[in-house]
């Protein structure tokens, strides 16, 4: 008698607590939902025999490939050792025909061609000698490897994280400007990090390395300052900066560098950066890691870390310099990029707004401003960035503008910074009108005062200013040009070093050459076009005279102008 499907796998159908089956109208048994036990898909149903002798088939199959692996393996590490042993037994025969005298290198290099494959052949890297070298060997905790392109800086950037990749604690990041130019070494790391650490894997989504240890290394960029709150909350053991002049900035390293900790105690944090000369960012690159210090020397900076910097040249890559054409290609280059890119040159900068500006010109020393001397000033807020206020005294004799002191302080709520810029102008024989950013008269959706309506209570004389950008920025032009007289009609003293920082150095828009780049610091130069752009004059005297009283509780004509 032919046995039912109920009889042959009961385990596929319904029952009762007692065991029993659950039966339909028909009087059959029901069927459980979803796929029967055992079946591979619809209509297939294997027996738990069939099912065991699948299993055991695909653990043979398994262990046989692990087999194979293993004699390959085997294999390939037996003809290693064979060949070694043959060059270090000619080695012995030779060394023992010469004894009593000194055997040269180049004996030993054609007496073992082939222990000279085969080192050649089992070494995935090896550092130039010289800067490369020293980079990857340097004990401080922030390096800079910068000067000559070419140089070979992209790989000892790739290499030198993987200095801790067999502790599972360590997590790299390295970073570049953009996702594009991030291509290229992601490129490289793939050529390398899996000879280097066979089993490590990519995973492209991430951009991160996951190596056998449980170490990971991971890809990153940085187009605004804003994209570091990508890494909030993250610990990094090792974090990198590839071409660290692109970053206008030093916000996005002084960000990071609070991310910058380890729990391992065999692991030593690092910060590493390259750079070639020039770029938006050259001028606090230099004033960071070049200037403190003599080349190659070791210092302390200002926050108590360690730092060097290594200089870089086109003769420390063999590779490109061997045949001399990308030598002759950089010294086809314009000028100040030929010194930049071919020599390292940190002294020179390319693309600045204003070439008129010069130290020995525009910056002076401080002296006692006349009592009588209008005062005004100019306002540029920011939280998370600076927020930026210059004072400007009017020479009445030609009416040439002298910023005599200047505020450059992030982080400031708007009280905090009423209260300091009130302390900062007891000085003044008079309350100091000024412009503030429009911006500061714009509500926040919130039931409070608004930053301008918290300084004008406080006392501040202010009214919004003129942000016309391409306007302003001619005017600062004009006043660094020289007069007739031979003086321009702005100075400053040389306590106002943000201000003179970022006139000499503020890089072009390369989209809109009749601006600056935004993404460059600005802050004291906006303030300062927003004061200049008010048309600061001198007063008659009956108005300064009636301003020589301080009014603590000023109380504006207009609410919305401050005066």
């Amino acid at each position: 008698m032919e046995k039912n499907d109920w009889d042959i796998n009961p385990q596929n159908y319904v029952t009762n607590e007692d065991g029993s089956f659950v039966l339909k109208k028909d009087g059959t048994p029901r069927k459980k939902a979803g796929r029967s036990k055992g079946s591979k898909g619809r209509g297939y149903n294997y027996h738990s025999t069939t099912k065991a002798k699948q299993e055991a088939s695909k653990s043979v199959r398994a262990k046989k490939r692990k087999i194979a692996k293993a004699r390959s393996d085997i294999s390939r590490y037996q003809k290693s050792v064979e060949k070694t042993e043959k060059a270090l037994d000619l080695l012995d025969d030779n060394t023992k025909k010469n004894e009593g005298r000194v055997v040269e290198d180049t004996f030993v290099e054609e007496a073992v061609p082939s222990l000279q494959a085969e080192l050649k052949e089992s070494v995935i890297f090896q550092p130039n000698d010289g800067p490369q070298t020293d980079f990857l060997a340097a004990g401080e905790t922030d390096v800079l490897y910068g000067g000559a392109a070419g140089g070979g800086k992209s790989y000892a950037m790739l290499v030198d994280p993987l200095r801790f990749a067999h502790r599972s604690a360590h997590r790299a990041l390295i970073l570049r400007r953009s996702m594009p130019e991030l291509r290229e070494l992601i490129d490289k790391s793939r050529e390398l990090y899996p000879k280097a650490f066979p089993g490590c894997k990519y995973r492209e989504v991430e951009k991160l390395w996951n190596f056998p240890s449980g170490a990971k290394i991971e890809f990153g960029f940085l187009e605004r300052d804003a994209d570091v709150y990508r890494y909030q909350g993250q610990a990094y053991s090792w974090i990198g900066f590839d071409e660290i002049t692109h970053l206008p900035t030093e916000f996005s390293w002084n960000y990071l560098a609070s991310r910058l900790r380890t729990t391992d105690p065999e692991i030593t944090p690092y910060m590493r950066c390259t750079a070639n000369p020039g770029g938006s960012g050259a001028l606090w690159v230099k004033k960071r890691y070049i200037s403190p210090a003599p080349h190659n020397e070791s210092f302390m900076g200002n926050d108590g870390i360690t730092r060097k910097f290594i200089p870089a040249r086109l003769n420390d890559n063999p590779y490109l310099a061997a045949d001399g054409r990308y030598e002759q290609m950089l010294k086809s280059l314009p000028p100040t990029q030929r010194r930049q890119l071919l020599e390292g040159n940190w002294e020179i900068s390319e693309g600045a707004a204003f070439t008129e500006f010069d130290r020995e010109v525009h910056v002076i020393e401080p002296f006692e401003i006349p009592l009588h001397w209008e005062r005004v000033k100019g306002l540029d807020y920011g939280y998370a960035s600076e927020s930026a206020c210059v004072w400007v005294a009017i020479d009445p004799n030609d009416g040439t503008l002298i910023v005599y002191r200047e505020l450059y302080r992030k982080g400031l709520l708007a009280t905090e910074l009423a209260e300091m810029l009130t302390n900062m102008e007891l000085s003044d024989p008079m309350s100091v009108r000024g412009v503030l950013d429009t911006a500061c008269w714009s509500r926040t959706g919130t039931t409070g005062p608004t930053v301008a309506e918290t300084l004008i209570q406080a006392g501040h004389k202010l009214r919004p200013a003129d942000k016309n950008r391409i306007a302003g920025k001619i005017q600062i032009h004009e006043h660094l040009k020289l007069q007739d007289t031979g003086r321009p009609r702005i100075q400053m003293f040389n306590t106002c070093p943000n201000l003179i920082r970022e006139l000499q150095s503020i890089p072009l828009d390369k989209n809109n050459p009749e601006d600056v780049n935004t993404h460059a610091s600005d802050h004291a130069y906006d303030a300062l076009r927003y004061l200049i752009m008010s048309r600061p004059r001198i007063s008659d005297p009956l108005s300064q005279l009636r301003s020589l009283h301080r009014n603590q509780h000023f109380q504006p004509f207009d609410s919305t102008f401050g005066y």
